[in-house]
């Protein structure tokens, strides 16, 4: 006589078993893998937001530094404009001062009888037209020229009758020096 067992509902109940263990360790896994990407996602965000406020950061201060840089560049374009304009008062006053000098000098210079009718400056050179009663007076006006300190020697070009034939109109130029070699020819012998 055989006895038959049957084995077969224990296994049953054993693979029943495992298999619940099975899927219990894959739910498992599957909820620890989540759990450790929603960290590693937290933590690449609590980074990302770190590098996000560094950017920001840095970014407003190259925002800020771009704006001192159009201030630095405005004020050296006004420093540039201001030294441009010194210059020119600079200049300005020079020949102003120049003008000055060259009247005083010619009014200083006038010898009697002589009328100065035009005047015209170029640079250093100045041309002079006068209306004189004489050769005498024409040529003592020439002498008074030359003295002067701040003119240099006048060169004669013409003279001409005028219109009442007794009077003589003459042109000549002369050279206006600077202080500085006013100052030289006062001091050499």
């Amino acid at each position: 006589m055989s006895i038959n067992i049957n084995l077969l509902p224990w296994r049953e109940a054993r693979r029943e078993r495992r298999t619940r263990q099975f899927y219990g360790v894959i739910v498992f896994m599957l909820l620890a893998g989540m759990a450790c990407g929603f960290a590693v996602l937290h933590v690449h965000q609590q980074q990302l937001a770190a590098q996000q406020l560094r950017n920001a950061h840095i970014s407003a201060h190259i925002e800020q530094l771009d704006n001192e840089i159009a201030d630095v560049q405005r004020y050296r374009g006004d420093t540039e404009r201001l030294g441009e304009q010194l210059a020119l008062f600079h200049t300005l006053n020079a020949e102003r001062m120049s003008t000055v000098r060259l009247f005083n000098d010619i009014a200083a210079s006038v010898a009697d009888g002589v009328v100065y009718q035009r005047l015209s400056r170029s640079g250093q050179r100045v041309s002079l037209s006068a209306v004189a009663s004489s050769e005498r007076q024409i040529s003592e006006q020439l002498r008074q020229i030359a003295t002067m300190p701040g003119l240099g020697v006048p060169l004669f070009s013409e003279v001409a009758s005028g219109q009442d034939e007794s009077r003589r109109v003459f042109q000549f130029e002369v050279m206006q020096l600077s202080p500085e070699e006013a100052v030289s020819m006062e001091t050499t012998p």
